[in-house]
């Protein structure tokens, strides 16, 4: 049964609105592509909403325990530069999402960022575009750095150390682009910090629990082992700790689904097919650039699956949906999680002063590689 705060948070308002309009979206393709109920529940890439539904879960415990507080008082007392503490987290983004993934690796940091915001004066939503871009940009390295990635590279065949030594180039351009930019967002000034009062404790039995059940619930998803391990995470707090629940940003997981739903009914439009089958688009620059483009419309993860029986260039198509996560925030699902973790003020168009300007520079940059 919905609680009345849960009701509260899907009226319409400022932080709905891409609920509402991704809802109707739904229901115009709808009416151009009817589908059964039971066909639109199988739009939804569960595994997905799954492994964010527990992510969620564990993260919120650890982040309302206060030790990410604690920890960011220790970061602030060695970090005393703005710009330092730019160019550290947005290479620590970079560097964890080659390896736990993007979205895994915002999960950690976005809530850290937080939390070095609640105690300094930090351009929270400044830092947090700038993670976004990192996710995006590391990611794309390695076969596992994220979901398009580890599609392509499965139904490619070629091996991991392949895929990387292939990727190496473009990922060069954007992280040398992305350490730019995080340069010359911040000054070089030394960080103000506010007057928070006492520290308090961490509260230790939340934060041993969602740090405990962090790990295993990360391999669990390695292992293909989701549905058993989001059973254990969600008893685990139902037990121990049932009001952390209510506290979880639900409304993101409807979201996403509404995404899945509007971008496969897009995808699936004869229409949409027998246009992209007459575009030669087979190799390439052209097939780089309409990896990137298409990624603009429908996000990365679908355009890699949508476009690989017509594209036949696994660099430039890799490369494409890589760069087609900058720009729009719909380019990559890591940038929804990062906005809405954040919860910063002005986030969507902060992200977008510098995700936009980013992809056409970096866009520019490695499509030189496809020449």
């Amino acid at each position: 049964m919905p609680t009345a705060t849960t009701l509260r948070r899907l009226v319409p308002n400022a932080d709905t609105w891409l609920l509402w309009t991704l809802g109707i979206a739904a229901l115009a393709l709808l009416l151009l592509h009817p589908q059964q109920p039971l066909s639109i529940t199988r739009l939804i890439d569960w595994q997905t909403i799954g492994a964010l539904a527990g992510l969620l879960i564990v993260t919120k415990g650890i982040e309302s325990s206060g030790a990410l507080q604690t920890l960011a008082r220790r970061v602030l007392e060695r970090v005393t530069s703005m710009r330092r503490l730019a160019l550290m987290l947005t290479a620590l983004s970079a560097a964890l999402a080659a390896i736990v993934t993007n979205d895994v690796c915002l999960f950690l940091l976005v809530p850290l960022t937080r939390a070095l915001a609640q105690q300094a004066e930090l351009p929270l939503a400044r830092i947090v575009a700038l993670e976004a871009l990192a996710v995006n940009a590391g990611s794309a390295l390695t076969p596992i750095g994220n979901p398009q990635n580890l599609f392509l590279w499965q139904v490619s065949g070629i091996g991991f150390a392949d895929f990387v030594l292939m990727m190496l180039p473009s990922v060069a351009i954007m992280l040398g682009l992305l350490l730019l930019t995080a340069w010359r967002a911040l000054p070089a000034g030394p960080v103000s910090l506010r007057s928070t009062g006492a520290q308090q404790r961490p509260a230790m039995r939340l934060l041993w629990t969602s740090a405990g059940l962090f790990l295993p619930f990360v391999l669990a998803l390695n292992f293909h082992l989701l549905w058993p391990a989001l059973i254990v995470v969600t008893l685990v707090f139902l037990i121990a700790h049932r009001q952390l629940l209510l506290q979880v940003d639900w409304t993101l997981l409807l979201i996403i689904a509404l995404m899945f739903i509007d971008m496969r009914l897009l995808a699936a439009l004869p229409a949409v097919h027998a246009w992209l089958g007459s575009l030669p688009i087979g190799s390439g620059l052209n097939a780089y650039l309409a990896a990137l483009l298409t990624s603009q419309v429908l996000s990365n993860v679908p355009a890699a699956i949508l476009l690989a029986p017509f594209v036949h260039d696994l660099p430039a198509l890799a490369a494409g949906v890589s760069v087609g996560g900058f720009g729009l925030f719909i380019g990559s699902l890591a940038n929804l999680i990062a906005l809405r973790l954040s919860g910063a003020p002005g986030g969507l168009r902060v992200l977008h002063l510098y995700s936009i300007p980013f992809l056409l520079v970096c866009g520019a940059a490695v499509a030189v590689l496809q020449l």
